[in-house]
């Protein structure tokens, strides 16, 4: 198994995928109609897709942090940081 408690089918999705697919998951659920337990898969669905669009993000803001980690480290050897 993948990131906590995702499947590796899950994991294995990309982030906009996911979240066209959580999109869809809350469009039906807002649109009623469903029986509780389609109701109930719908909803747990959506909750290992939620998962799964944190985990990407939470990646994303670790590259976006450790890049500004190295740029400040830059800047502080003597460089300015900036790109000529």
């Amino acid at each position: 198994m993948g990131y906590q408690g995702m499947t590796d089918t899950d994991t294995a999705l990309g982030y906009e995928q996911a979240r066209d697919e959580l999109v869809e998951v809350v469009r039906k659920l807002e649109a009623g109609g469903t029986s509780l337990e389609e109701s109930l898969a719908l909803w747990e669905r959506g909750e290992e897709l939620a998962k799964v669009c944190r985990h990407w993000l939470e990646g994303a803001r670790a590259r976006l942090d450790s890049a500004l980690a190295a740029r400040e480290a830059a800047a502080g050897d003597g460089g300015d940081g900036r790109e000529e």
